[in-house]
């Protein structure tokens, strides 16, 4: 077992990441140890609710609970958490707790950053691509019919609670989606500024059949050790000014690619990978990395079985990563691997990225 504090220092509040294999009935004691004697409100995805409801003994006329699925991060479900969260007269001292995979933390967190201009919050990550990911660093927001995340605000949780038996239950589209994200950090380790190294394409290379069985202490491992490497980038760069943008490796692509399917056909990690492959073949073509560091990214891709998605219309991916929030008037913003393990920030026109991919 691991029972694992992480201190996040952000600018505005430091807060502990605690990861344990505790018995999940045991977790409600330490929401209370956190909370007090003040007042919660619980937003709790329909699946979690439905294996879990009973075991967490949270009072149920403090819960909402959220449909399951990305179509569910909107401006109306944002607005019933509020009316909800006023009908129980939540005061500022009190505490908002998402437990749920990212969709859950991400409007739960935003409505906690607006909720009278911001009350507490807890993070409690279900899903694998949460607990690496989504839930640390503050990044909060909902999804409009113009695109992924534009509407939210940064808002750093008070405590981030990561008990990995919850990750025992995913279905596996859902565990593929988290080692999406995953794969991702194993890319961007060496720009992550991270004082510890880990040699996370190794790591996942050599453990590969422990992770897709579960091995629990591989995944505490694992968890750690991509929490670090986010825990390194945002305390450098909170609110995206510079080195965080690194962490949108393979994601203006996979924010495409979920934009044309309307959200409905591919999760958000099987996106992130046909983003990486993208990104690395666009720097390969452009002469930025090796040939060789290519098949090293894509036989590690390979180990993980991730479904396959085709290739879309180039054309249309482009007009898309357009409309994306870091892209700029007149460029794309795009993360591409240029050493092993070492990233870059480029600013390119469509018609720089059009000619690699010509289709004629």
């Amino acid at each position: 077992m691991i029972n694992l504090n992480v201190q996040i220092n952000a600018s505005e509040k430091k807060y502990p990441i605690r990861i344990n294999n505790n018995d999940i009935q045991e977790l409600y004691n330490e929401v209370l140890d956190i909370t007090g004697k003040n007042n919660l409100f619980a937003v709790i995805s329909e699946k979690v609710f439905k294996l879990y409801g009973n075991f967490l003994n949270l009072p149920k006329e403090r819960i909402f609970v959220l449909k399951d699925g990305e179509k569910e991060k909107n401006f109306k479900t944002y607005q019933k958490i509020l009316t909800a969260a006023l009908k129980v007269k939540l005061t500022r001292n009190d505490f908002i707790i998402a437990v749920g995979g990212g969709v859950c933390g991400d409007i739960a967190g935003f409505a906690a950053a607006t909720y009278m201009r911001g009350i507490h919050l807890i993070q409690i990550p279900t899903t694998l691509l949460a607990c690496v990911d989504s839930s640390v660093g503050g990044k909060t927001g909902i999804d409009t019919d113009f695109g992924k995340n534009l509407v939210g605000a940064f808002y750093q949780p008070d405590t981030v609670l990561i008990n990995t038996n919850f990750i025992k239950t995913l279905d596996e589209k859902q565990m593929k989606t988290g080692l999406g994200e995953v794969v991702k950090y194993a890319f961007i380790e060496n720009s992550c500024k991270c004082d510890e190294e880990f040699n996370l394409i190794n790591f996942l290379s050599l453990n590969s059949e422990k992770i897709l069985s579960r091995d629990n202490k591989t995944l505490e491992e694992l968890i750690k050790i991509c929490i670090s490497l986010k825990k390194s980038v945002v305390e450098k760069d909170e609110k995206e000014g510079g080195l965080r943008k690194i962490l949108n490796f393979g994601h203006t692509y996979a924010h495409a690619v979920e934009k044309l399917t309307k959200y409905k056909k591919y999760t958000h990690g099987e996106a992130v990978v046909k983003g990486i492959e993208f990104v690395f073949t666009l720097a390969q073509k452009m002469g930025i990395i090796v040939e060789s560091y290519k098949f090293i990214a894509e036989d590690l891709i390979k180990k993980y079985n991730f479904k396959k998605i085709p290739d879309f219309d180039i054309k249309k991916i482009v007009a898309e990563m357009k409309l994306d929030k870091k892209a700029t008037a007149e460029s794309i913003v795009l993360i591409l691997p240029t050493d092993c393990a070492v990233v870059k920030e480029y600013q390119m026109f469509d018609n720089e990225i059009l000619k690699y991919f010509d289709q004629n």
